[in-house]
């Protein structure tokens, strides 16, 4: 891509609003505000809402980040007159500050809104949003519903401008995953990653999640499937990466676990677990996409709050693992809920310990990933960066309307019939 000029007589820095709603969101604003100091050579000025990667690459939030860091159905309900007020201040700032973008970062579902009450106030502030929400997986709706709302997206999976294309929404372009640039630190090295056929011990990392909700859920049936799996398979080196900010919890809950795994938190030591491995058995989320880049077998659970689990029928794909949704096949086992037993899970990773061929296909599919994924033109921090001063300062590049990487378009709802008088709710809302 061509370095985008800014318009002629621009004598102050180039205003970027970003606003995120959790801890991933956190992760992906600072990378694209790097991004952003990059294209620009430094000559910029980060306002909005975020937490603490993106304070430290320059952002001065509005407001505590841990007020908008909140997951789960309770406890949004709990706090939601403090999430509205929140989204209020939020825009609030931006109208004020009138910045060259607003950037609504993941989280639809708080960011969206701030988004909306800024174009209502002043229609004129372009409003990008960066990564997609999961139209492809459910509430499909949801990408003709930001017609108006939003004037881009910028996508991280490879099929999806050509399913925006599809759905009716708003020009959506292809930017490059994150994770993409962690490729380096996550594959292994010389001498890394011997062979499983070759060692007494393989390396069994066990992500139990980045969100306390998760951990929650998933560190008892995780401990107890790692006792299943070295009772039946012989010892392995377990090694848990853990968050930072969940670090005194998991070591709390791992300490009566019968195999003791080593915990390593954050920063390099994660870097050199996930080159080491040899599988994994993770949470469901991004970590699987980065897992699936470093070449780890890996199996996936998930386990969903009571209240929502009635809902998974709304599911328009047949998998939620970011790996098999970009391959387009069930390669990487997932159990979500009541399939996520201790037995269960520790049967679907006793294989992949071993040269089998469930190890086999899930390597072998994985390395097709870096054909579905890349792009000649950078980084996709970088990338990213360019496409929203391109499409706010030059002319719009087309859609591209033909993917690497296939998926089912999910069918809409079929439009209700309306009475005369009677006002249709958008789908999707």
């Amino acid at each position: 891509m061509s370095e985008p000029v800014p318009p002629a007589g621009r004598d102050r820095p180039f205003t970027a609003f970003l606003v995120v709603g959790e801890a991933s969101g956190d992760e992906l604003g600072a990378g694209l505000m790097r991004g952003l100091k990059e294209v620009l050579g430094g000559n910029v000025r980060f306002i909005g809402a975020g937490g603490i990667q993106m304070e430290r690459e320059g952002l001065k939030s509005a407001f505590p980040f841990g007020d908008m860091a909140i997951m789960g159905f309770f406890n949004v309900a709990l706090r939601l007159r403090r999430i509205l007020r929140r989204i209020q201040e939020a825009a609030d700032v931006a109208i004020r500050e009138k910045p060259d973008v607003v950037i609504l970062v993941d989280s639809p579902e708080f960011t969206q809104r701030v988004g909306i009450a800024v174009r209502k106030k002043d229609p004129t502030i372009p409003i990008i949003r960066y990564v997609s929400p999961t139209v492809w997986a459910w509430r499909v709706g949801r990408a003709k519903a930001m017609v108006g709302e939003v004037d881009y997206v910028l996508g991280l999976l490879p099929f999806e401008p050509e399913l925006y294309v599809k759905l009716g929404g708003p020009p959506c372009y292809y930017v490059g995953h994150p994770q993409l640039e962690r490729v380096p630190h996550v594959r292994p090295r010389p001498g890394d990653r011997p062979p499983v056929e070759a060692v007494e011990r393989p390396v069994l990392l066990v992500l139990p999640g980045s969100r306390l909700n998760e951990v929650k859920k998933l560190m008892k049936p995780f401990g107890e499937a790692l006792k299943l799996i070295v009772d039946r398979h012989g010892p392995v080196e377990a090694i848990l990466p853990a968050v930072p900010h969940l670090a005194d919890e998991i070591r709390k809950r791992v300490s009566d676990w019968p195999v003791q795994p080593t915990i390593v938190v954050g920063g390099e030591g994660k870097d050199l677990a996930f080159r080491r491995a040899h599988a994994a058995l993770a949470c469901s989320g991004t970590v699987s996409l980065e897992l699936a880049l470093g070449g780890i077998p890996t199996v996936i659970a998930y386990r969903l709050e009571f209240i929502l689990r009635p809902f998974k029928r709304m599911l328009k794909i047949p998998t939620i693992v970011l790996a098999n949704v970009v391959l387009g096949e069930q390669v990487v086992p997932e159990f979500l809920d009541g399939k996520s037993s201790p037995e269960r899970l520790a049967e679907a990773v006793l294989p992949l310990l071993r040269d089998t061929p469930e190890r086999r296909r899930q390597v072998e599919a994985f390395a097709r990933l870096d054909d579905l994924m890349a792009f000649e033109e950078g980084p996709p921090t970088v990338r990213a960066a360019e496409m929203i001063l391109q499409l706010i300062w030059g002319e719009p590049p087309p859609v591209d309307q033909k993917s690497r990487s296939k998926i089912p378009v999910p069918k809409q709802r079929p439009k209700r019939l309306v009475r005369p008088g009677q006002r249709r709710r958008s789908i999707g809302k």
